[in-house]
């Protein structure tokens, strides 16, 4: 794939993953294995107080064609196709879910030098249809990110965003819900010998004039395990530790208090990744 500006998720991903990523409150699992055949099966489980929920992901691969197929704990069956590359450039996703007759999609994301595109579209008879588009380069970037539902003619989703990226910060702003939602993030590595970066995230609503602010930081202890806090507005404090205990495979503790209710029991949540 081509360097550039990258597709639109990638719009304050950075700072979206220093402030929520792998902060949870339950417990989560996922264990890969690998076939001497090259198919890779990953279980994921996740405990929600007395609830469980699984799935089962078998990944196939045959040259530039990637075929994955999931079952969950509710019997459906999902499958998607990706062809990586069948011109420079280009991306193509196939993807259904059984049984749902109209969950099936195609996707296509294309990244150049100076564009990054990505467009979907549902394979029904009114289908909706989403484009992504941003253009730049992998220093100044700006992006929009659409939704049309052919069936009533709405746009159902549009959202704006310019990111900036030089040296060690990303700043970002994006306007998101048709424009009730301003969201302005920062992040910046202080230490990159220690993996140390802080970050903040901003977001103000116009319908309800509504505030929220969250600040965090990550730093690796070691080579192997980082710590990652982060605050709110609203008093809630977050912390968590993840340790790399084998290549590739990870077990994370988090955990999360309210500050202005400290007699409410704290939130704990478990991560266990395996890979061989």
């Amino acid at each position: 794939m081509a360097k550039g500006p990258g597709l639109y998720t990638e719009i304050g991903k950075k700072a979206r993953d220093l402030l929520f990523k792998d902060y949870h409150s339950d417990q989560k699992f996922t264990i890969s294995t690998y076939s001497p055949t090259g198919v890779a099966i990953t279980s994921s489980g996740t405990r929600k107080g007395e609830l469980f929920v699984g799935d089962v992901n078998t990944q196939l691969k045959n040259r530039n064609v990637t075929t994955d197929i999931k079952v969950d704990t509710d019997s459906n069956l999902f499958t998607t196709i990706t062809v990586d590359e069948p011109t420079p450039g280009l991306k193509a996703i196939f993807s259904f879910k059984v049984p749902d007759q109209r969950s099936g999609k195609v996707e296509l994301q294309y990244l150049h030098d100076y564009a990054g595109v990505n467009t979907s579209v549902g394979l029904t008879a009114n289908p909706i249809v989403n484009l992504s588009a941003v253009f730049g380069t992998s220093i100044l970037a700006l992006g929009v990110d659409l939704s049309y539902d052919t069936k009533s003619g709405d746009l159902t989703k549009s959202n704006a965003g310019v990111s900036f990226t030089k040296d060690d910060l990303i700043a970002a702003l994006t306007v998101n819900d048709k424009g009730d939602a301003l969201n302005a993030s920062y992040y910046h590595v202080v230490n990159p010998l220690t993996n140390t970066a802080v970050g903040a995230e901003v977001t103000h609503r116009f319908s309800s004039n509504e505030n929220t602010l969250t600040l965090g930081a990550q730093h690796a202890l070691d080579p192997l395990t980082t710590a990652k806090a982060r605050v709110n507005n609203y008093g809630r404090a977050s912390a968590l530790i993840q340790h790399e205990w084998r290549p590739k495979s990870f077990f994370t503790i988090s955990g999360e208090v309210d500050t202005k209710a400290i007699e409410k029991s704290a939130k704990i949540g478990l991560g266990l990744v395996l890979k061989p």
